[in-house]
């Protein structure tokens, strides 16, 4: 049977130390300060410090000196579903008395329930990263890295009216990274390298429904059974581990313009632990991720501004399914999607960099909509600025307005049954903010 409630069982895969997905999917973007405050644009050529490493590990054959980054964002999510409606599951079973008890009739309908608006289901989380990179000699850089791509998250209150849709959802993840890179020539790098993605994660879900047992006598009819029952559907503690690898390159046409290319491959992670679905009990799940590209581009246009600009490619349609060692739990038919970025950044003097950008984030989500993970299309609006203690030490902040759209939800456990099901509309925006702290030596 197919199951919308386990879409969360991603949750078992890709999650973020106290991450809340604020990328289309489940996908994490901030991996930053400096590029939390131009939407990423450009990020995989810019190389102001080392967090480069998150998209392009070939950037490091910029740098002539050590380069350490810490820094951490703080995702606040405004995340509601409003005017829902509840398909309360309802079975009857109605049996004939005489000699032999001969079974009468049995039916599945729906009660309909209206359901409370709710707001403040995705929590306030903090994302860290950490880059280091070391420049061996001119024609060959190592660095080591620990940020995430992945990870989701969002809670419901114990009492919800519709449970099997809402429930609890508890992510975390960390994406542990060893690159290396090598320059061709003077304008030419390449470099690649390593990942070990680890997660952990809670998920509950429970599903409740009328049952009525009637039994009809020659003296007339008799409920034997006519009450409200809820059981756990599912309940999920996990961790998984899967290496995952990228590529990348880096074209300097000159000192001021220069363009950069990566590719990140994403493995099936074998999330195993104890595995509790519909009252089964597996060893593991097993989830597709998709894979990353991305194309950036950087100009400097006047001797103190540039334009940098960003497409990346998410292959979601390798999300098709969640399973077991035994039976598909859920098909999801996602897309592959695209987000667009465009920032400008302006060298206003030795100590401050201010810098800016816009990014369109398209959802992969196609026909199977969720209320558990609200997905839509995305505007990003983001500013930031440098501000350069020394010449060997700068601290970046960076914030970001994040609009979604409304989107009509029509959630269900197996389409051609009335119940449970679920109607709403669910909507999210967030306000992310960072700080970053970088130093060469």
């Amino acid at each position: 049977m197919n199951t919308t409630f386990s879409r969360t069982l991603l949750a078992t895969s890709t999650l973020f130390i106290s991450a809340t997905s604020m990328a289309a999917g489940f996908q994490v973007n901030e991996h930053s300060a400096t590029g939390l405050g131009r939407a990423f644009a450009g990020e995989a050529v810019i190389a102001d410090n080392a967090s480069v490493l998150s998209r392009n590990a070939a950037a490091m054959m910029m740098f002539d000196k050590d380069a350490i980054s810490v820094g951490m964002t703080v995702v606040k999510p405004d995340v509601s579903v409003k005017n829902g409606t509840y398909y309360k599951p309802s079975g009857s079973l109605s049996v004939d008395t005489g000699m032999n008890y001969i079974p009468g009739s049995a039916s599945l309908t729906s009660e309909v329930v209206s359901l409370d608006d709710v707001d403040g289901i995705a929590p306030t989380a903090v994302v860290p990263n950490f880059y280091y990179i070391h420049p061996v000699n001119e024609k060959f850089a190592v660095g080591v890295a620990a940020y995430s791509n992945f990870g989701t998250g969002t809670e419901f209150e114990s009492d919800y009216a519709a449970p099997i849709f809402g429930g609890t959802t508890k992510v975390q993840s960390m994406n542990l990274g060893l690159s290396l890179a090598y320059r061709v020539n003077e304008h030419l790098s390449f470099g690649g390298g390593i990942d070990v993605i680890y997660g952990m994660g809670d998920l509950y879900r429970d599903v409740d429904g009328n049952v009525n047992v009637k039994m009809h006598t020659p003296l007339g009819d008799v409920d034997l059974i006519n009450k409200g029952v809820k059981t756990t559907a599912v309940d999920i503690q996990a961790t998984g581990v899967g290496l995952g690898a990228n590529i990348g390159m880096v074209y300097e046409v000159n000192e001021g313009n220069r363009f950069g290319l990566s590719y990140k491959y994403s493995p099936e992670i074998e999330a195993e632990g104890d595995v509790s679905f519909m009252k089964q009990s597996y060893d593991a799940v097993y989830l597709p991720l998709p894979d990353i590209a991305e194309f950036s581009g950087f100009h400097m246009i006047t001797d103190k501004t540039a334009i940098h600009y960003s497409i990346q490619w998410v292959g979601w349609s390798a999300f098709d399914t969640i399973e077991t060692e035994s039976a598909t739990v859920k098909e999801y038919n996602w897309k592959d999607s695209y987000h667009y970025s465009i920032g400008a950044t302006h060298y206003l003097n030795s100590k401050w960099i201010l810098r800016t950008g816009y990014m369109y984030d398209q959802t992969p989500v196609d026909e199977l909509t969720s209320i558990s993970i609200p997905d839509s299309d995305r505007q990003w609006f983001s500013a930031g600025f440098t501000y350069n203690w020394s010449s060997n030490t700068a601290i970046d902040f960076g914030v970001t307005y994040l609009i979604g759209e409304d989107v009509e939800v029509h959630e269900f456990i197996e389409e051609s049954l009335p119940a449970p099901a679920v109607t709403a509309t669910t909507h999210a925006n967030a306000v992310l903010a960072a700080i970053q702290l970088s130093h060469s030596f």
